[in-house]
């Protein structure tokens, strides 16, 4: 048996009630007045009371809702008005409450979400004016100083035209970096997959900075001698910045005299894991969940004066996720850190 319209009860016990009151009103004018009117005609008179009042008390009862409920479907942009039907509008509002709800809950996160980004926003924008701000002001101060007559002194213009062409080569590498990150968000920059060997692309990488690395007496080796090429699946290019960008932080941060291990290991059937570990001084817990944003830094004045715009890893992130592959990250302080990413394997034919 279906269940009675919720205003059905509304408007029954409503009428019920004026009836009652109607019938006493007409028995008391009966026993003082009308007793010639007799017992039946009172009956009929509060029956037809009942009915007529129950029915005019129904319609109100749904005009009132339905009015309210119509505005309501008005004001918010996710209900259609053309499904508001007049005789459903009064059984279904439990469904509306929960749809409403459904979307104010929708808003709240929507809201939480643009906060969010209206905060990363402003945080990102603070960055990119304070990353450009240092190199720029250094150049506008030398070029300013030899304008001023340093130009004269040949060893001076040397030495600040030199400092200048640093600030310069800073300011191109972070317009570099911050470009390639644009790229790698749109869908305009396509990966260009293919076959290749990760083992030569990791000497390569070693080979262009050996020089780098015997400055601070760090070795850069693999974890064991590999007799055959292990072949993969990806965008030599990008990957090879990858790596670079890996790399490069493994010597910046790495101990003097350390070591910077890469080694390729199976994953899974399908893919491989590429590992890049040093012995350096390590990352402490609280900085790894937000080691690959962008400009984070852990030590904001050593990074600096390491150099580097503070998107490397950043990149990284985003290459490998645009390769659709896993980056993981292991680090304990004082003892070293380990960056990892898989990569598809070849199939070999």
């Amino acid at each position: 048996m279906k269940k009675i319209k919720k205003t059905y009860n509304y408007a029954l016990l409503s009428a019920f009630y004026l009836t009652i009151l109607s019938i006493a009103i007409a028995l008391l004018s009966y026993l003082f007045f009308f007793q010639s009117l007799g017992v039946i005609t009172v009956v009929v008179f509060g029956f037809l009371l009942f009915t007529i009042s129950f029915f005019i008390i129904q319609y109100r009862a749904e005009h009132f809702i339905y009015q309210r409920i119509k505005k309501l479907y008005q004001d918010i942009s996710i209900l259609d008005i053309n499904d508001l039907h007049r005789d459903k509008v009064t059984t279904d509002v439990e469904g509306l409450t929960k749809t409403v709800q459904e979307y104010v809950e929708d808003k709240k996160e929507e809201i939480a979400n643009l906060t969010e980004r209206d905060s990363f926003r402003r945080d990102f924008l603070g960055n990119v004016a304070h990353e450009l701000k240092t190199p720029l002001f250094t150049v506008q101060g030398y070029i300013l100083t030899l304008l001023e007559g340093a130009a004269n002194n040949r060893e001076i213009r040397e030495k600040y035209l030199e400092r200048a062409s640093k600030g310069v080569e800073r300011l191109t590498s972070i317009v570099k970096d911050l470009d390639m990150i644009a790229k790698l968000e749109t869908e305009g920059m396509k990966m260009n997959i293919e076959t290749f060997n990760i083992l030569e692309v990791i000497q390569n990488v070693f080979d262009l900075f050996e020089m780098k690395a015997k400055k601070r007496n760090i070795k850069l080796k693999f974890d064991k001698i590999y007799e055959f090429p292990v072949l993969v699946k990806g965008d030599v290019e990008r990957i090879e910045q990858v790596l670079i960008n890996l790399i490069v932080n493994s010597i910046k941060y790495g101990k003097v005299g350390g070591v910077t291990i890469a080694s390729v290991e199976n994953y899974n059937k399908n893919k491989y894991i590429i590992k890049i570990a040093d012995n350096g001084e390590g990352i402490k817990q609280e900085h790894l969940p937000r080691l690959f944003e962008r400009f984070y830094r852990v030590d904001q004045s050593r990074s600096r004066e390491q150099g580097g715009s503070g998107l490397g890893l950043s990149i990284v992130k985003h290459i490998i996720e645009a390769h659709n592959e896993t980056i993981l990250l292991k680090s304990t302080f004082g003892e070293g850190s380990e960056f990892s990413f898989t990569l598809e394997k070849a199939t070999v034919i």
